[in-house]
């Protein structure tokens, strides 16, 4: 595999304890050996392992007490075993031991009321690659049929693996795990929430197609934030002059996924799934950057209730950004900046992020950025820029 450069900002150094959750194959572990290739490693994925400190955890203090000082411990898979975070507490605060827990979902850890070391822990999220990890060389239209997981984003022939992917998913995170109790009714949310991805969350829809209460819905959607599937895109509200409206949307954090999941073959530019897709990468690229920068800048969207919209919102509003797929702009495509312009005066940049070729600024106020300039200007730090 090639090898990527990932954005995440870790410490090079560790003085302090830190989680670094992330969803499967993101390359949580290939980050972790590359960057402290000298530190002891347990990985939970090995059943011996697993079995063995699931028994008896006093085992890990037994062990580590014949380290050096300093040595860092990684424990990958951490959510296997709930019960290592006492063992780790106690290293931590009578040996002053410093660890990089590493794992999928905390959803097991914090639904079982583990130890979630008592704000010792430093947190870090990894997700799939970003275009300025992959440079120059960065294949949209690859990005956007392979998904942003490495090993898929490489593999020629990614649909198999993408199946794997999502049934490892359902046996692993949810069935193992102990998430749901109705393993093909999950299976059947999932297919309909991937449908429905960059799509308002209508809750009463998915229960109807599914077959279950909203209320189950609801829940099935908090496993997917939990275990780092994807997450909930808020309304933005503030100071409305119009009628908005306040419903959230939903995108996945991998596209691939909801390529596989919806069943959609093979994407080409210009149609209605590439748009769709399009989309899903600039929200990707937005909610890492805000997370890989230390931002943490607020995310959302903005609607009327007449249907205007524009895709995304940052910060308090100062900047707007819209997505549009196509290698040609259209008035139409500029009527969501305009009217979001209109009841918001105070916003610093109007932007739209295409495939045109050229980047060019209309009527003096909004700037079209060709999707290799988006990307490159907002890892520079030329997009947003208050920290």
């Amino acid at each position: 595999m090639p090898d990527f450069k990932r954005n995440l900002r870790l410490p090079q150094e560790p003085r302090q304890t830190f989680f670094l959750w992330g969803p499967r194959q993101a390359g949580k572990t290939s980050l972790l050996k590359a960057r402290y290739p000298d530190a002891l490693r347990i990985d939970l994925l090995k059943t011996e392992l697993e079995l063995r400190y699931r028994l008896e955890p006093f085992r890990l203090r037994e062990e580590i007490a014949l380290l050096g000082p300093g040595r860092l411990i990684i424990i990958d898979e951490i959510q296997k075993v709930p019960a290592l975070l006492d063992e780790v507490h106690l290293a931590i605060q009578d040996h002053g031991r410093c660890f990089a827990l590493c794992g999928s979902s905390a959803r097991k850890v914090r639904h079982g009321h583990a130890n979630l070391l008592g704000g010792r822990a430093l947190r870090f999220e990894l997700y799939g690659l970003v275009a300025d990890e992959i440079g120059d060389e960065c294949d949209l239209l690859r990005l956007i049929n392979h998904g942003y997981l490495p090993s898929h984003y490489i593999s020629e022939q990614p649909a198999p693996m993408l199946r794997a992917y999502t049934q490892d998913y359902l046996k692993e995170e949810v069935l193992a795990e102990g998430l749901v109790r109705n393993l093909p009714k999950f299976s059947d949310f999932l297919r309909s929430a991937a449908l429905a991805d960059t799509e308002m969350v209508s809750l009463a829809t998915i229960a109807r197609d599914c077959g279950v209460a909203a209320t189950t819905v609801r829940d099935h959607y908090s496993i997917l934030v939990d275990t780092l599937l994807g997450d909930f895109l808020p309304a933005y509200t503030r100071r409305p002059k119009r009628r908005v409206i306040q419903a959230p949307k939903f995108y996945f954090h991998d596209v691939g996924s909801v390529n596989m999941l919806a069943q959609r073959g093979r994407i080409q530019q210009g149609s209605e799934l590439f748009g769709k897709a399009f989309e899903n990468w600039v929200h990707h690229e937005l909610y890492c950057y805000a997370r890989y920068s230390e931002h943490y800048f607020d995310l959302s969207y903005w609607r009327l209730a007449s249907g205007i919209e524009v895709d995304f919102i940052l910060g308090h509003g100062q900047i707007a950004i819209e997505a549009k797929g196509k290698s040609r702009l259209s008035s139409d495509d500029l009527k969501g900046l305009k009217n979001f312009a209109t009841d918001h005066p105070d916003v610093q940049r109007l932007i739209v992020v295409c495939c045109e070729p050229v980047k060019r600024l209309i009527d003096n106020k909004i700037l079209v950025l060709p999707w290799q300039d988006f990307a490159r200007s907002l890892w520079a730090g030329e997009i947003y820029t208050n920290g």
